[in-house]
């Protein structure tokens, strides 16, 4: 079953289950995803899907952040708890110590030295990693990698 299926699926079990946060979530993904392929008129595959839900959970952390700043702690834990439901979605992630080698070995692929060859190393490394870690993380590796 592919992942935007499953998804669905889980709309149809949260309305059964008349869970309402879980079910305003995951429509706001499928709404998210529809978006995305309206927009660029394609049918996703897994690894946009992933890319989704990556952005909105990256959505989801800056406005609880915020709205910790603000004050507005029950805002803050609806976003939280968002991020959780998105979370499901997302395949296991890479360590940094895993994401850290992935990155040595594209660099001695590409022969790469200095910060100046770190667009050309994040290319590879968004193409190859972006479905299996965080690309915040694969950034800082990348750095350090190229600092040496």
């Amino acid at each position: 079953m592919s992942l935007k299926n499953r998804i669905t699926e889980d709309m149809k079990a949260a309305m059964r289950a008349k869970e309402a946060e879980r079910l305003g979530t995951i429509r706001m993904l499928l709404a998210a995803l529809k978006q995305k392929e309206v927009d660029e008129r394609i049918e996703l595959d897994d690894a946009a899907v992933v890319g989704v839900v990556d952005k909105l959970i990256k959505q989801r952390k800056d406005a609880a952040g915020q709205y910790a700043q603000a004050q507005r702690q029950d805002l803050a834990d609806k976003e939280l708890a968002e991020i959780k439901v998105l979370e499901a979605y997302l395949p296991q992630r890479l360590s940094a110590e895993e994401v850290a080698a992935e990155v040595a070995k594209i660099v001695a692929e590409l022969g790469a030295s200095g910060p100046g060859d770190m667009g050309k190393v994040m290319g590879v490394a968004k193409q190859r990693l972006a479905a299996s870690a965080e690309m915040a993380l694969v950034s800082q590796a990348v750095k350090q990698a190229l600092a040496r």
